[in-house]
């Protein structure tokens, strides 16, 4: 009795021993929905490293920038590991803010990642974030009323075509909006789509030597078209949608077509969640002839700032979560729909995949027709699809997104909103030493 009791007590001791040295990392991630669901896949990771434990901090995709950002930068470390975009990654690589990712495991398979995703996430040379998801935009739309308003989806629509649709297949008294576009202010969340759009119209930020452009005919064309089409035939309350608000207007049957993020399709094709799952077709973002289309570039990736003090503990799980096997593991609780999209190439020649989402083709064009070192029609002196690489940009972008979205909800005009962005723009690269 009393050697079980003793055998009992160092069993308590050892555990007790163990759970002191565990390590918990904090991970700061967005709100979106294959983000939720690896949280509720970690219990796979922490099998595999019972020494570390997860703690998580979930916020809405605005929020989550403003905090990651602010932590970076007065090293206030907070987090262990960060969910960081294509924006972030090579202008904090250069501040030597974030800590390379050498050490992702033997059976990592680096290589396997998407080239154009990859560029994004590598400064000189070495990758700085692991993509968990990566994306382009395209059209997703309603087959059904499509059908029912005569037309047919081109897989490579116009602006015109989309205008035209949209207008046919909105029904106020059925609660169908013809078309839901972001109009939330951010310079990530409406910047992003309008940004994009408006590179198809011939649109620059910046000329060739950084003087703002929203002065310009081409600006003014994209905002008049975008204000246009929502007031005709997008939802009431469209200034403040995001890409969730969207979503669940789409699942909910309430839009003709969505413009929006790749990673989209899965959700709207699921019918765990979806009311139209069935009923949904593909196409490419929208363009005019001029030979950009309106679509981005984008990963949602994990980095490891350099202020941790838990680095081996925190490239073992973004390891976890951006590898091949966490593929697999999603496949296998969820289907083949549903894994994270666009982050490694296998993942496209896989025929599990290419049957379960009809989708894949489609997105993987939308990514390779996305070239954010000539993202518009005439020269400029930055990166970036729907985003300017530079840092002065998340400020500058989301005050532009805050004036855009004030046009779309009536509170100021299309030329107001311009000629504000064009003021702010105009002091912002002034204060930056850009232009004189």
């Amino acid at each position: 009795m009393k050697l079980r009791t003793l055998v009992l007590g160092l069993c308590s001791a050892s555990a007790l021993a163990f759970a002191a040295h565990a390590e918990t990392i904090t991970i700061a991630t967005v709100n979106n929905g294959d983000m939720v669901r690896m949280q509720k896949l970690t219990d796979d990771f922490t099998a595999k490293n019972p020494d570390i434990q997860l703690e998580w901090v979930t916020l809405e995709e605005n929020v989550l920038r403003e905090r990651v950002t602010t932590d970076i930068a007065t090293k206030g470390g907070q987090y262990d590991v960060m969910t960081i975009g294509t924006y972030e990654v090579p202008i904090w690589a250069k501040q030597q803010w974030l800590l390379p990712l050498d050490n992702l495991g033997a059976d990592y398979d680096a290589a396997d990642i998407i080239p154009a995703i990859a560029g994004g996430l590598t400064a000189d040379g070495k990758l700085y974030a692991a993509p968990f998801y990566g994306e382009s935009s395209f059209v997703m739309y309603r087959k059904d009323l499509m059908e029912k308003a005569g037309l047919t989806m081109p897989d490579a629509p116009t602006w015109e075509f989309i205008g035209d649709a949209a207008r046919k297949m909105t029904d106020r008294a059925a609660d169908i909006n013809g078309v839901c576009l972001r109009g939330k202010a951010g310079w990530g969340e409406n910047m992003a789509f309008l940004t994009a759009m408006s590179n198809s119209f011939g649109a620059r930020w910046f000329d060739e030597n950084w003087k703002p452009q929203f002065d310009q005919p081409e600006w003014k064309q994209t905002l008049d078209t975008y204000v246009t089409l929502m007031k005709d035939a997008g939802p009431s309350g469209a200034s403040s949608n995001g890409f969730n608000e969207n979503l669940a207007l789409f699942q909910q049957g309430k839009c003709g077509m969505w413009i929006d993020a790749t990673v989209a399709a899965s959700f709207v094709s699921n019918p765990k969640d979806s009311t139209v799952a069935d009923k949904v077709g593909y196409a490419l973002a929208p363009d005019n002839g001029l030979g950009k289309r309106g679509n981005w570039l984008w990963a949602w990736s994990l980095a490891i700032p350099a202020g941790t003090q838990k680095a081996e503990a925190a490239q073992k799980f973004v390891s976890w979560a951006t590898s091949k096997a966490y593929l697999d593991l999603v496949a296998s609780k969820e289907g083949w729909a549903n894994v994270p999209p666009g982050t490694r190439t296998s993942l496209y020649a896989n025929p599990e995949y290419q049957k379960a989402a009809p989708f894949a083709k489609m997105t993987l064009d939308s990514i390779n027709a996305a070239d954010p070192t000539k993202p518009t029609i005439k020269p400029v002196p930055y990166t970036g699809v729907q985003f300017v690489a530079i840092p002065e940009f998340q400020g500058l972008g989301t005050t532009v997104g805050q004036l855009f979205s004030a046009a779309l909800a009536g509170q100021m005009s299309v030329d107001d909103a311009l000629k504000q962005a064009q003021d702010a723009a105009t002091a912002t690269m002034t204060e930056g030493g850009y232009i004189q």
